[in-house]
């Protein structure tokens, strides 16, 4: 049996790694500073070079700096000695990893970079390295060992500079106030754009579609109104459409257990008077912790003159993917 091995290997890795990322502290430091401030006044974008492993983690590096406010984008060394080059502008700041700092394809560009003028940050795991020495400021990202029991699989070096790359995202973020709806904005495909970005406006039943019915309206006038539209409720409103309360389903239920009569009584009577509204420009996200907190079904969306101008119920919500 395997099983104990099994468990002991990854135990090892995970505290060797563990160690590697609490050793970074120490190269949190002016170098990272003067790093972040370099890629904070970027007028153009930050550019991401990596070969190898390297690659694969800038790769992710780029994307999380696109992802949170500072446009990136990672470019394959190799690539760019034929050609790819040309994406780079002066205006570029160049992020170089490589854990020797002596990877041949990425110090075969450094010399254009030079020529181009634009800033290099290099990343790398020896501080005398000949790309720590030919940036503009060097980040170091040393462990003391790889978590490989060969010392060869970039194992633990590369989980460090993942890290790394996360917390310059991070100070850069902070630093450009970037804000949830920011991220959101480059978001709108996944569900946290649509948790972030959705309105109540995007998806309350307004019109036709609204149940609604007038303030003489009759107990069963608002059960036909209801069964019609489908929200298990109605607005009562007056002659201007102003909002007078909401008649539900749990309403109905309650009703019928005191026998009142559904064919003389008036809707007013029976009403809920002081029901929650919300404003169209309210989150989906939010008007849902509002349903959740108060246990409510249904919300009524209304004006600034307390018009019912809109209403919705947990399933639009289900629907539109907010839950």
């Amino acid at each position: 049996m395997l099983q104990p091995e099994f468990i002991a290997s990854a135990t090892r890795v995970l505290a060797i790694e563990k160690q590697a990322i609490e050793q970074l502290n120490q190269y949190i430091d002016a170098h990272f500073a003067h790093a972040c401030q370099i890629m904070f006044n970027c007028q153009g974008r930050i550019i991401v070079i990596g070969m190898g492993k390297s690659g694969h983690i800038g790769n992710k590096i780029a994307a999380t700096l696109a992802s949170t406010g500072s446009p990136a984008f990672f470019v394959h060394p190799g690539e760019a000695s034929h050609g790819d080059l040309g994406m780079i502008t002066k205006d570029d700041v160049v992020l170089l990893i490589s854990n020797s700092g002596e990877t041949s394809e990425v110090l075969g560009i450094v010399p254009v970079l030079k020529r181009l003028g634009a800033k290099m940050i290099a990343m790398t795991g020896n501080t005398q390295s000949s790309l720590a020495t030919h940036s503009d400021v060097h980040i170091c990202i040393k462990v003391e060992q790889e978590a490989c029991p060969l010392g060869l699989a970039p194992t633990a070096s590369t989980t460090a500079t993942l890290v790394m790359g996360d917390a310059l995202a991070v100070a850069l973020l902070e630093a450009k106030g970037f804000t949830a709806d920011d991220f959101a904005l480059s978001h709108p495909g996944g569900s946290l754009g649509r948790r972030l970005l959705l309105t109540l406006k995007d998806i309350m039943h307004t019109g036709d579609a609204m149940p609604k019915v007038s303030s003489d309206a009759i107990i069963r006038d608002a059960l036909i109104e209801m069964s019609a539209k489908g929200l298990g409720m109605t607005t009562i409103v007056d002659s201007d459409n102003r909002l007078l309360g909401l008649f539900t389903d749990g309403d109905l239920r309650r009703i019928l257990e005191q026998k009142i009569d559904i064919h003389t009584t008036s809707i007013q009577a029976v009403m809920t008077k002081n029901c929650t509204t919300a404003s169209c420009d309210m989150l989906a996200a939010e008007a849902l912790n509002i349903m959740e907190r108060k246990r409510i079904n249904g919300l009524l969306i209304v004006n600034q003159q307390n018009q019912a101008i809109g209403a919705l119920n947990m399933q639009d919500l289900l629907r539109a993917g907010v839950i």
